[in-house]
């Protein structure tokens, strides 16, 4: 029988994939996989309203959850684990909530997807409320947790989204602020959406943090200058980024950093205004914590892409 749904169709493409050779597959999964950015790239509209929401929504002092199950739910948490090392965040800032809870992560827990009541338990145990913005993230679009948290995070007053790569049902689309729906077609193993559906629910996931992150001040051009420097790497690239950005050595960046509690936005202000790390922090509250509305250091050109001969 078939089932309309558009991640349960048959790839025509893939069909004889089974009596292909290793690099028979690889062109195939990669031609499939071309599509994909294309898909997303059609949902810009609503993917750019979704980064204005949690914008939004954490400037207001609320949190964005990502809801989901299976492949879906692992990417929610995933994006959400992200925030904290690279933006700085705190971990309740973005949060991810996965069908059958920390033991889905590792192992499937298939039938928890299907558990309704539990999806609207979900929303209850994190507190959700007004200030808050849910984005339920389901492949197929029908998954019975992601439309009950939807629901009752509705009912509790939260913004809500939907992710979805097949048409969700149009009375849960009505529910939601924002629908992105990025229709990348069959997968070529039928059912299984870890492939181009996960590819570009990943792709959405990270422009909505990272567009919303930008736009609350979280990097200096496309440089991270809110980043928490918790291991060599990231110690390192903090030095960097003051020492390129302020004009200074290392050993000036270290001891700017050392100033400035080892928060490369302040350091950079610190010594751009030459005022104090208090100065600095009432600089940055007062515009929004955009580095450049304090220094008012004017962006550099964006250099011309040669034409292909």
């Amino acid at each position: 029988m078939l089932d309309p749904r558009e991640t349960e169709r048959r790839n025509p493409r893939s069909a004889s994939i089974d009596l292909a050779s290793p690099l028979e597959i690889v062109d195939l999964i990669n031609a499939e996989d071309t599509r994909v950015p294309i898909a997303v790239a059609s949902q810009r509209e609503v993917i750019a309203r979704a980064v204005e929401l949690a914008e939004q929504t954490f400037r207001g002092g609320g949190r964005l959850f990502y809801v989901g199950a299976g492949t879906s739910g692992r990417l929610g948490v995933l994006d959400a684990s992200e925030c904290p090392p690279t933006f700085g965040t705190d971990p309740e800032m973005v949060q991810g909530i996965i069908a059958g809870g920390l033991p889905a992560l590792t192992r499937a827990q298939e039938g928890a997807e299907d558990v309704v009541e539990n999806g609207a338990r979900a929303m209850d145990e994190h507190g959700i409320g007004a200030k808050d913005f849910v984005i339920g993230i389901a492949a197929s679009g029908t998954t019975p947790y992601v439309g009950a948290a939807l629901v009752r995070a509705r009912k509790l007053g939260a913004r809500t989204g939907i992710v979805a790569c097949s048409p969700p049902p149009p009375d849960l689309v009505s529910l939601v602020d924002v629908a992105i729906l990025p229709i990348v077609g069959p997968e070529v193993v039928t059912g299984s959406t870890r492939m181009k559906a996960g590819t570009a629910t990943k792709l959405v996931l990270n422009a909505i943090t990272t567009g919303a992150m930008i736009r609350l001040g979280k990097t200096y051009g496309n440089l991270m200058v809110d980043l928490r420097a918790t291991n060599n790497k990231l110690v390192d690239r903090s030095q960097r980024i003051v020492a390129e950005v302020c004009g200074v050595t290392r050993e000036q960046a270290t001891t700017l950093l050392e100033r400035a509690g080892k928060s490369v936005k302040l350091a950079i202000v610190m010594h751009k205004r030459v005022v104090s790390r208090e100065d600095a922090e009432r600089l940055l509250a007062e515009n929004g914590g955009v580095v450049r509305r304090v220094t008012g250091d004017e962006p550099p050109p964006v250099p011309a892409i040669p034409e292909r001969s």
